[in-house]
This record gives structure tokens, C-alpha cells and sequence, in this order.
């Protein structure tokens, strides 16, 4: 199989933003994540573990080129100091335990600095699901499968069925393929880009880095519920409720008025509107809201 992941730049745009205030306010922070497949209808064969332990080791060998770094300082967020650190920066593989045992026959977790962890998560998820697809199903049959329903949905679109203020690519980390995410962000553009102030006008960029960067649109994230999470009681010195406080404060310590969605629901958005103080209502000028499964923790009700 070919490397899956084929530069460092192929991640969430959330995992610079969240890097950056990582490496400047939480440095020794030391995080451990594990994998679990929630699907009780999927089996990881030792071959396709194989394959997964071979491709975060290519992964591993992964270095930022100077062009990359340039793209990247030309975000209005990014500090040089951060910049200048991603220089330096590449994954490790032995933060890396990867096994057979587990309930779907695949075991990964990561150990090590808050600054490596957060970084490993997309790029793994992604050669998860590639390797798996590929090695499980008749994979020709998948991208036909894949290429007529994005036509289909974008027909959709051109249409007014689907009628979306605006819409971003955001699929890395469930993607079919980064073959199938890259086809979808190509033809997303290439719609955006004939329209005349229709509803494709409103394609407004993908969180793939890499992606934004080949195709020149724009790159779109902020924080994920992970920065809350570990923020929050990273340090274990205070009550979880609290998070939010903590993480929107650290955030405005590092942004102040640029980069600014938050994200309500990780500890209850209850909580998060009792933190939302007037001042993070002047600086952030969005909220995003995902499905997700809560954090559980004392409400602050």
C-alpha cells in the first residue's frame, strides 16, 4: 500500500491552533490517548495491524519542508516562535504502542508531551480507516461508489435541495481515503470557484491543511473538545467544571481577538454559557456546535 499520510501539513487546521497555544502555555503538559473502534461489526486482522503499524512509522519519518512552513506563517494566527518550533518537529514512533489485543483486534495508544499527542490523532485515524477499507472491501468499487454520491450531493447543492448558509470539508479523520477526500475537495472548489454568488459561493474551505494548501482555499478550524479536556484539568489543580473558563481564558491569552469559535458542549453547554463572560463574547465571533459525546463531570447548574 502507499504512504497514506504524505505530509505533516495533512491534519486538522484545529491541531496548529491548539499546538501553538499548547507549546506556548502548556509545554510539560504529558497527555496519553487510546484508540477504541466503536463499531461492534468491525474486526482488525493482524495483517491490516501490520499495515497500520507500517504506516505511522512512515508517518514517523515525516519532516516540515521550508515551503510548508511558509504556508503556514502565512496564517495571520501563527507566531513565528511556532513556527520556528514546527522546524524542528517530527512525530516519534516510540510514543507509539500499537497491538493486537483489543476488542476489535486493534489496540493503539500514545503516550508522551500534550505537544506530540494532540498532534498524532488525525494522521492516525486517517490511516485507520484507509488501511481498513482498503484491505477489507473491493476498494475500486468503493470510490465508484464514493465519486457518484459526492456528484450527487453536489448536484444537490447546485440545485437548492440542500440549501447551507455556508459549508466547509471537515472528513479527514473519517475519510474513505485521503484519495476520496482529496477528489471531494477538488471538486468542491472547482464549484466554488464557477459560481457566480450561488449556493456554491458558500463553500468556504476543508480542515485539511495539505488539502487547502494544493487547491488555494482556505484552511478552517479552531479548537477541538480535547483543548477544553486538557486544559481544564490538565494540571489537575481545580475542579473540572471549571474548563471552560480555563480553556476560553487560555485561549484569549494566546489569540485575543484572532481565531475566535468556540466550542460550547464539552463539559454541557450550560456550563460553558455561565463562563461565557462578556468579554469572550466581544472577543470570539462564533460558536460551534458538534454531536458529541459528553465529558462527564459536576455540572455547574
Amino acid at each position: 500500500m502507499e504512504q497514506i499520510i504524505q505530509s505533516l501539513l495533512e491534519t486538522d487546521l484545529y491541531k496548529f491552533s491548539m499546538g501553538q497555544a499548547i507549546y506556548h502555555q502548556f509545554p510539560g503538559y504529558t497527555t496519553t490517548w487510546t484508540f477504541q473502534c466503536r463499531n461492534e461489526d468491525v474486526t482488525f486482522t493482524p495483517d491490516m495491524v501490520e499495515e497500520i503499524r507500517r504506516q505511522i512509522k512512515l508517518y514517523c519519518n515525516l519532516h516540515f519542508t521550508e515551503e510548508e512552513l511558509e504556508y503556514l506563517s502565512k496564517i495571520k494566527w501563527f507566531k513565528r516562535s511556532y513556527v520556528d518550533f514546527l522546524r524542528l518537529w517530527h512525530p516519534i514512533y516510540e510514543d507509539f504502542t500499537i497491538s493486537t489485543v483489543g476488542p476489535r483486534g486493534l489496540s493503539i495508544e500514545t503516550k508522551g508531551t500534550w505537544l506530540n499527542t494532540s498532534m498524532y490523532e488525525i494522521p492516525t485515524l486517517a490511516i485507520v480507516n484507509e488501511v481498513y477499507f482498503r484491505m477489507k472491501y473491493q476498494y475500486s468499487d468503493l470510490m465508484d461508489s464514493f465519486q457518484e454520491k459526492l456528484e450527487e450531493k453536489i448536484g444537490w447543492i447546485r440545485e437548492g435541495t440542500y440549501y447551507l448558509s455556508a459549508f466547509s470539508e471537515f472528513g479527514l479523520r473519517r475519510r474513505l481515503s485521503a484519495e476520496a477526500q482529496e477528489l471531494a475537495v477538488k471538486r468542491l472548489s472547482e464549484e466554488s470557484y464557477k459560481s457566480k454568488g450561488d449556493l456554491f459561493s458558500r463553500f468556504v474551505g476543508t480542515s485539511n491543511v495539505y488539502l487547502a494548501k494544493k487547491y488555494q482555499v482556505t484552511p478552517v478550524g479552531t479548537m477541538a473538545h480535547e483543548w477544553i479536556m486538557c486544559v481544564g484539568q490538565g494540571n489537575h489543580k481545580h475542579n473540572p467544571a471549571y474548563s471552560n473558563w480555563y480553556a476560553l481564558d487560555a485561549w484569549v491569552k494566546e489569540y485575543s481577538v484572532l481565531n475566535g469559535t468556540a466550542l460550547p458542549d464539552t463539559i454541557t453547554t450550560d456550563c460553558f454559557l455561565r463562563d461565557f463572560q462578556l468579554t469572550y463574547a466581544t472577543l470570539f465571533s462564533g460558536v460551534r456546535h458538534d454531536s458529541v459525546t459528553h465529558l462527564s463531570g459536576e455540572k455547574r447548574c
